[in-house]
């Protein structure tokens, strides 16, 4: 007799949604997590801690900028203890809401380290210290991730940090630099920088936030010069000398290959990540692994092992938490013998910095690899009545139609609250919706989502405010 319907390895969003879900269907349900706090890295070291640093620091550069434009005279300080409190109590109180929820939906947590023994067979090393064996007609894979290491940068999450460390820093660095322009080293960096810090970030490539609509992505890089980062580009790091009072980190320049250096308090090591499978035993059960350490899985997110599956950042796809909660729902649901689908065309990306950056369907450059004829409608948020009245001008608002049916097929947003504005589209491209079905949609004056119809509008006829 098996344990449990189902045992979920990792209880990040994927984990923990899957498993709730799962009881919800009326599965008996287990979740074995070794952490000591349910929620994965996002909300115990990602999302959530660094959205708050996030919305802080921006209120604190509000405060110190516009403020004064408003009528509003304030002299902030920083009380870096305080806001690290704030940051901690919203992971405290969102781990524990987890924790609620499994209490709600009787899903036992297992506290430990799992090990799959083969089919059904899951052992635990139990953080109390004892080993637990347990069974189960499905196991779930739902491990997450790591952060990717670089040769040549030892991290110690004191000087040389990860995201993780890089929440939690005991004041202001005077300079920190960053390795790596994705997203994760541009929204700490903008945390830093926003409190009063010098921030110099590398990228090997000659553009920032790989994989991002062009036009977008030169518009990012000026706003956020413009915001005080510096940036190094097309420069390779070939490590970093921690051995002295300052970090100096050395890079190549790939268009010379001459060397140079750097100084630093602070170095945050930000190249991505990789999946997290260590202990696992995955090869003694025989799961296959793809050459970049990541869990195959089919249509139904099935490894080649009867019962077993996997979701989130431990198999192909964006590494986004909202992409492996969507898999979490969809593989119990296919466990209970629904149907489950995830249009993985129309999962948004979003960037919290200020402006925000927000983007779902394709962009400019895939469809010109693939050979297909679209238009494209653009509005400017200077022209949006409302960002002019919260001095949120910066950035603008794209929409990508085909050709001749007008479908919309990508949206690319860089502006105030760009992270909600996009799913209006999300919700109009799962329907099949073209952009006039937008532009003849009423939208509220005066609000941010103007710009948004106006985009749509500019596919067509013409935008009225430009």
């Amino acid at each position: 007799m098996a344990d449990y319907d189902l045992i979920v390895i990792g209880a990040g969003p994927g984990g923990y949604v899957c498993a709730i879900r799962a009881a919800q269907l009326g599965m008996k349900v287990a979740c074995v997590e070794g952490r000591g706090a349910l929620g994965g890295t996002c909300l115990n070291v990602g999302c959530i801690p660094s959205k708050a640093l996030l919305h802080a620091s921006h209120l604190y550069a509000e405060a110190d900028g516009h403020f004064a434009d408003m009528g509003i005279i304030a002299e902030p300080k920083i009380d870096m203890d305080r806001m690290q409190q704030y940051r901690a109590t919203q992971v405290e109180q969102l781990t524990g809401g987890v924790a609620f929820l499994f209490k709600k939906n009787k899903v036992d947590w297992i506290d430990g380290w799992a090990k799959i023994d083969g089919p059904g067979k899951v052992s635990v090393k139990m953080n109390d210290g004892g080993d637990k064996t347990l069974a189960a007609k499905n196991i779930i894979i739902a491990t997450g991730s790591e952060p990717a290491p670089l040769p040549g940068v030892e991290v110690d999450e004191k000087r040389v940090v990860s995201s993780t460390g890089a929440l939690t820093l005991e004041s202001v660095p005077k300079k920190l630099v960053v390795i790596g322009a994705g997203v994760i080293g541009l929204e700490l960096g903008s945390v830093w920088r926003r409190l009063g810090a010098e921030v110099q970030v590398i990228e090997y490539l000659d553009h920032i936030t790989p994989g991002m609509d062009s036009e977008i992505s030169t518009q990012f890089q000026k706003i956020l010069t413009k915001q005080g980062l510096q940036f190094t580009m097309e420069s390779a790091v070939q490590g970093v000398d921690a051995s002295g009072d300052r970090l100096v980190v050395t890079y190549k320049n790939r268009k010379d290959d001459s060397e140079h250096t750097t100084d630093a308090d602070i170095v945050l090591l930000a190249t991505g990540r990789r999946a997290f499978t260590d202990g696992l035993g995955l090869e003694e059960a025989g799961i296959a692994v793809s050459k970049r350490g990541q869990v195959e899985v089919d249509a139904k997110w099935k490894t080649n092992v009867d019962g077993i599956y996997a979701i989130g950042d431990v198999i192909d796809g964006p590494m986004l938490a909202h992409k492996a909660e969507d898999e979490g729902v969809a593989v119990a649901e296919h466990i209970a013998g629904q149907h489950a689908h995830i249009e993985y065309n129309l999962i948004p990306g979003v960037i919290y910095t200020d402006p925000e950056v927000a983007n779902v369907g394709a962009t400019e450059e895939q469809l010109k690899e693939q050979g297909r004829a679209y238009k494209v409608g653009k509005f400017p948020f200077m022209a949006n009545g409302r960002a002019k009245a919260h001095f949120a001008t910066d950035g603008f608002a794209k929409v990508i139609a085909d050709a001749e049916t007008d479908r919309i097929l990508g949206v690319h947003v860089i502006g105030p609250s760009a992270g909600e504005l996009i799913h209006e589209y999300c919700v109009a491209m799962e329907f099949g919706a073209a952009a006039e079905d937008i532009a003849r949609t009423c939208h509220a004056h005066p609000t941010l989502s103007e710009a948004m119809r106006e985009a749509a509008m500019a596919c067509g006829s013409g935008a009225i405010h430009m």
